[in-house]
């Protein structure tokens, strides 16, 4: 049986684990399939019909045939029909969505391209990979700031927003950004992957297409 939502992305795409994470926490199996980048998938006409951003990761709702793109906007997608994750009331809904913009403004770009660079798929010389690298504490110091005598981003719980930043932050290592001096983020990080329901990128995303 097919499962009701198909995520389409790559094992090694930060946006696309934050779409299988939301799903997982939001108790919603789903089918996964392999984009491979490589060999130019995501720009075949067939995945341009789908996205027509031809990125990763694609959402595929099967119960109406909705195809949906760019990660924030799947998350809320989730929290929508599902019910779950996309906060309380009107207000954190607001401050949800306000903190993923957030995110790709202050803190994803840095990140994600310097790991990109590390992991040789961007070259970058060695003073914007210093001036990226300054971005991303600067913001790690703010969202710690911002975390001080909070569980979560937004009420009492978590939300698509937690979600989001923490699609970022599980790959702060692999940008050689140190979460030490930042010890709300680093307990904020012990608190959701604790969450039922959570999973390493290696779990959720394999390097192959696979059936919920």
């Amino acid at each position: 049986m097919t499962a009701r939502y198909t995520l389409h992305g790559i094992f090694l795409s930060g946006p696309t684990y934050k779409v299988g994470l939301a799903l997982a926490l939001a108790g919603e199996p789903f089918d996964y399939t392999h984009v491979n980048l490589r060999a130019g998938e995501h720009k075949t006409p067939e995945f341009m019909a789908m996205n027509r951003f031809g990125q990763v990761p694609c959402l595929t709702d099967n119960s109406n045939g909705r195809n949906l793109c760019q990660s924030a906007s799947i998350l809320e997608y989730i929290a929508d029909k599902t019910g779950k994750l996309g906060g309380a009331t009107l207000d954190e809904r607001v401050a949800a969505r306000e903190w993923m913009f957030w995110v790709w403004d202050k803190l994803a770009a840095p990140i994600y391209r310097v790991r990109g660079a590390k992991a040789g798929f961007r070259t970058l010389d060695d003073a914007t990979v210093a001036m990226y690298v300054g971005e991303a504490g600067a913001a790690l110091k703010f969202l710690d700031n911002a975390l001080a005598g909070r569980s979560w981003l937004v009420g009492e719980g978590p939300t698509i927003a937690d979600i989001d930043v923490y699609g970022v932050v599980h790959y702060a290592g692999d940008a050689g950004v140190d979460l030490a001096p930042y010890p709300n983020v680093v307990a904020w990080v012990e608190r959701f992957r604790a969450l039922p329901g959570f999973a390493e990128p290696a779990a959720l995303l394999p390097a192959e297409s696979k059936a919920a």
